[in-house]
């Protein structure tokens, strides 16, 4: 029992493949993003193996003879002051980003998309609840928040994953409760009440499904604001510690920068910048595709 059903017999998420694939910008930054994945994994297999095998892992080794190497054939990316090369660590700082960004979404998806549903659903003392307390989060300040975790858990991506996990959840609690708050009288909904299902199967069997775009956008949006969010933190010596990160490599080219050296700066900029700018247009796209209001304008 779902509400808005496209036409022609496609469903929602084929409809919005179809209308997605017309537009080249957002094919090039799905492949984009698809690339990155790819390093993504090829980092974590590294780290993973060179972790059991009790090895320490190339991209950490020291070479104080190659220090300082500009970008070269043996060399893309150049070395960094410990001679250490500078590509290998971009990779590690791909994985890193990824966790960051996978792990925090699996903490503050579920908690917004569930806190949304019953505030939006139920109203009442429930809603004003769950309003009262997403105010709560949303007025304490992020940074400051992460770094109170930080110091309670340890520094490191722990305390990374529970900050940013942890107050992400406010805007998509926001836009799901007020999506639910649509759906919950319509007639589907209506209909659904009327036959006795039960309050939670009508939830997450009805409601759910069609409010479930907001989600993906949710999620393409956030992606890059936590690994953004993680970048400053570890610039500021509280994210990773003892392994590559974008953040991390910034906070240590910065002060060379007056050497004329550019390489390991500008490639650590430029990694951030063109994920971010994939996911963000990504994100934009994928709105126009699944926004129903849209699409009703459309027939």
């Amino acid at each position: 029992m779902t509400h808005g059903t496209p036409e022609r017999g496609k469903s929602l998420w084929q409809e919005a493949w179809a209308t997605l694939r017309r537009q080249k910008l957002a094919m090039i930054c799905l492949w984009i993003i698809g690339i990155y994945s790819i390093v993504a994994i090829y980092g974590e297999a590294t780290y993973r193996y060179y972790q059991a095998a009790d090895k320490t892992a190339p991209y950490q080794n020291q070479k104080l003879a190659d220090q300082y190497q500009p970008p070269s054939i043996h060399h893309l990316c150049g070395t960094d002051n410990l001679g250490r090369d500078v590509g290998s660590r971009l990779i590690q700082g791909t994985r890193v980003a990824f966790q960051v960004g996978i792990i925090t979404s699996l903490i503050a998806i579920p908690i917004g998309v569930l806190l949304g549903c019953l505030a939006g659903y139920f109203g009442g003392k429930i809603d004003d609840f769950i309003v009262w307390l997403y105010s709560t989060f949303a007025s304490i300040p992020t940074l400051l928040f992460i770094l109170a975790i930080a110091m309670a858990v340890g520094k490191g991506l722990t305390g990374i994953f529970l900050g940013i996990g942890l107050t992400a959840w406010v805007p998509l609690c926001r836009l799901i409760r007020a999506e639910v708050m649509k759906h919950r009288e319509r007639a589907y909904v209506m209909a659904a009440r009327a036959l006795g299902f039960s309050d939670a199967r009508i939830i997450f069997r009805h409601i759910l499904p069609n409010v479930f775009h907001i989600v993906i956008v949710n999620f393409t949006l956030r992606f890059p604001a936590a690994i953004g969010t993680e970048v400053i933190m570890s610039f500021l010596g509280i994210g990773v510690q003892g392994e590559p990160s974008w953040g991390v490599m910034i906070n240590n080219a910065r002060t060379r920068l007056w050497q004329g050296v550019w390489w390991e700066m500008t490639f650590a900029t430029l990694a951030i910048f063109v994920l971010v700018l994939a996911f963000n247009l990504l994100g934009d796209a994928l709105r126009d595709a699944l926004d129903p209001r849209l699409r009703e304008g459309e027939r």
